[in-house]
């Protein structure tokens, strides 16, 4: 209830937000993505694909780039969806271009395995 109305409060309709702007693109490795099946093979995700997940997250970006907030959008697997919270973290420091104003803008992390 404290981020109702706040501008950290994540927007409902993630469409029509812009895609982060990286320097570097980010793939996550065979090591990360293993974490990820091990959940899927486990039957702790509800997911109908057995060999792929994306989870679609948006980023509250201040005026200089740093990352003020990460909100997965829910894919009933809340390991996986705060491992890719934490990944998208991660592989943003130090990698988000010039924003033309703080706000939020959208971004994806896809884990395949054979």
């Amino acid at each position: 209830m404290l981020l109702q109305g706040s501008p950290l409060a994540p927007p409902t309709d993630w469409s029509a937000l812009q895609q982060v702007p990286l320097l570097r693109r980010w793939e996550p490795g065979e090591q990360v993505t293993a974490f990820v099946h091990d959940e899927v093979r486990a039957g702790r995700c509800a997911t109908p694909d057995t060999r792929r997940i994306t989870v679609d997250l948006v980023v509250f970006l201040g005026a200089e780039g740093q990352v003020r907030r990460i909100v997965p959008r829910a894919i009933d697997c809340p390991t996986v969806e705060q491992y890719a919270s934490g990944l998208t973290l991660r592989a943003m420091r130090g990698n988000v271009a010039d924003v033309p104003a703080a706000g939020w803008y959208r971004s994806s992390i896809t884990f395949e395995w054979p």
